[in-house]
């Protein structure tokens, strides 16, 4: 077998793995994979390597190279996905070995991914990418909204061709993961920490979401350019919210002031809901409406000033009618 990458002494792999245990690599299934070591790796992508010396992987995190390990289902099909992408594009091995191939779960490369985008000259990617991994692997319930995340924009969005296409290269995903690490910032009393995630998500992904709204899991952000979530907007689950909405205060008053979406809406884009105001579970917003009250459950608004519809009770009647 060729020698690992970062292992140019060709030490047995899982030897390796043990000797640098704190990088997590999958240096065994990666090898095995791609046959080839680091001197004639092209440097296809710019992947500067994390100080992983200064880095403290939680103790929750396992060598992949452990035969007994147990990989959660989705970041092995994830993995999957990535190693056939680059066998039908060798050109992006590098691409996928450096976000994803080289990590051992989907906490650690999704810390990794957001912190190559998100650091700059004056904010280090290590310094990034530590606040993420902590965020990501400590906390059970964000480790959880991660997966659902994902198959939630798999499921629901039909241009999402895989898991591993949503993870890389959907900013929906990636804005609304990193609002999570900041949202556990603010809870902390981390504020400055908190707004700075938001800025910089702000200038990169174009989403600005501030770090004390609340937000569910399934979540999907579809195209995601122009989202604005105010500071004490609450978001349900299984929501989808597409680009250019505004879930906004009307500038009258202060306090509790954003929208409170319940389960299962769909806000469609161009949207603005504005006001402590609530759209009711599984209600769905027609593009461009401007909603300035309340709309109940499972009933269809739309224009500017939003209109309901339909509702449950004039749907069931006019269901009984025909019959």
């Amino acid at each position: 077998m060729a020698a690992c990458i970062d292992n140019p002494k060709g030490e047995p792999a899982n030897k390796w793995c043990r000797l640098r245990s704190s990088e997590r690599l999958a240096c065994c299934s990666l090898c095995r994979f791609a046959k080839v070591c680091g001197p004639s790796f092209s440097n296809l992508v710019s992947c500067r390597a994390i100080n992983w010396v200064s880095v403290k992987i939680p103790d929750t995190t396992v060598c992949p190279c452990d035969e007994d390990e147990d990989e959660d289902d989705l970041w092995v099909k994830i993995r999957e996905e990535a190693q056939s992408d680059a066998k039908q594009e060798p050109i992006l091995l590098n691409y996928y070995y450096s976000l994803v191939l080289s990590h051992s779960s989907l906490e650690i490369a999704l810390a990794n991914h957001l912190a190559m985008k998100l650091s700059n000259s004056t904010l280090s990617r290590d310094a990034v990418f530590k606040v993420f991994l902590e965020a990501f692997a400590q906390d059970h319930e964000i480790k959880r909204a991660i997966s659902d995340d994902t198959k939630a924009t798999r499921q629901r969005d039909p241009a999402c061709i895989s898991y591993v296409h949503c993870f890389l290269h959907f900013k929906g995903f990636q804005a609304c993961q990193a609002h999570r690490a900041a949202h556990k910032l603010w809870s902390q009393g981390r504020l400055s920490l908190a707004l700075l995630i938001q800025s910089r998500v702000s200038e990169v992904f174009a989403v600005d979401i501030h770090p004390a709204a609340k937000i569910g899991r399934g979540i999907v952000l579809d195209h995601a350019t122009g989202i604005v979530i105010g500071e004490t907007a609450v978001i349900g689950d299984h929501v989808t919210i597409l680009h250019n909405v505004t879930l906004g205060g009307t500038g009258k008053v202060l306090g509790d002031r954003h929208p409170k979406i319940g389960n299962g809406a769909l806000i469609g884009a161009g949207t603005k809901i504005l006001g402590n105001i609530r759209v009711g579970e599984g209600a769905k917003i027609g593009a461009g409406s401007l909603v300035l009250k309340e709309v109940p459950p499972h009933s269809t608004a739309v224009g500017n000033p939003a209109r309901v519809l339909t509702t449950p009770t004039a749907q069931a009647n006019r269901e009984h009618s025909h019959q």
